[in-house]
C-alpha cells in the first residue's frame, strides 16, 4: 500500500523525465519496487551509452538524480544498455 502521509514520493513519471533530461533520447523503463515511492529500478536505454563503461553509465544516469537522494528516493536499481545490447538480450 502506498504510504500517502509523504507528499514527497517520486513518481515513475518524474524518474523517468529526470532521466530524459539528462540523457535525452534514452528509453527508459521504470518501475516502482515498494509502491511508496522511494525504491526503484529504471532500465536505460541509450545510443550515449556506446564506447562508455559500466561506470560511466551509471553516472549519467544517477547525476538528476542527486537532488531526489536528499529527500524521496532511497534507492535505485540500474541497468544500462545501448540500443544494439538491448536488442540482443
Amino acid at each position: 500500500m502506498p504510504n500517502i502521509d509523504r507528499p514527497n514520493n517520486v513518481t515513475i513519471e518524474e524518474l523517468v523525465l529526470k532521466i530524459q533530461s539528462e540523457i535525452p533520447g534514452a528509453e527508459v523503463f521504470a518501475r516502482d519496487l515498494t509502491g511508496e515511492g522511494n525504491h526503484f529500478e529504471a532500465v536505460v536505454v541509450a545510443d550515449s551509452f556506446d564506447g562508455l563503461g559500466l561506470l560511466q553509465r551509471q553516472k549519467k544516469v544517477m547525476a538528476p538524480m542527486t537532488p531526489l537522494f536528499q529527500g524521496p528516493l532511497h534507492a535505485l536499481t540500474i541497468k544500462t544498455y545501448t540500443p544494439k545490447e538491448w536488442e540482443n538480450l
